[in-house]
């Protein structure tokens, strides 16, 4: 089993993001109150140990559409993955958008949501940050070998293995429409 270290640089950037992020699911700030606690005594709790995670929502400048990633069993997710070591929540998800999906842009000033989830069967539930990214689709994309990119639109269903994302990233771009905020 691999251990995931969750450094104080990294846990102040999350606690930032946490704090700024418009929507908060599955208790996620509760998770963060229990690694913080973790990380003042040393003393690890398990939900806490694990690999914190990033990810992108990439909306077209419509907002119509989201750029998503075939991912080989779970299915059309957001370009993301595992904060590295000393990385930032924000460093990760740029890193990840570029290495998913071949695409550098901007990530908005505040992050969309964070939530608490498990990436797999029997993996640790592991708190995670979506950032959100406008771009115009023709926005040349080279996805990793394998792993295919594609423009979804947001008002029809897709496979994926987090179903409530298309509900909860809608609602993000109709936050964004109404304030204009890209």
């Amino acid at each position: 089993m691999t251990q995931h270290v969750i450094t104080r640089r990294s846990l102040a950037a999350v606690a930032l993001d946490v704090e700024q992020a418009v929507t908060e699911y599955d208790n996620a700030r509760a998770w963060l109150l229990r690694a913080e606690a973790a990380d003042a005594t040393g003393v690890a709790d398990v939900a806490t140990s694990g690999p914190l995670a990033a990810e992108v929502w990439v909306f077209d400048r419509e907002l119509e559409q989201v750029l998503l990633v075939e991912h080989r069993w779970r299915g059309w997710v957001c370009p993301g993955g595992q904060v590295e070591v000393d990385e930032t929540p924000r460093e990760a998800a740029t890193r990840e958008l570029l290495e998913e999906a071949g695409v550098s842009a901007q990530l908005l000033a505040v992050p969309a949501a964070v939530t608490v989830r498990s990436y797999g069967p029997g993996l640790a539930a592991t708190l995670g940050v979506s950032f959100v990214a406008v771009v115009d689709r023709a926005t040349p994309l080279a996805p990793e070998p394998g792993q295919p990119a594609a423009w979804l639109r947001l008002d029809e269903q897709w496979q994926g293995y987090f179903p409530e994302d298309r509900l909860r990233m809608t609602r993000h771009a109709a936050w964004i429409a109404a304030r204009r905020s890209y």
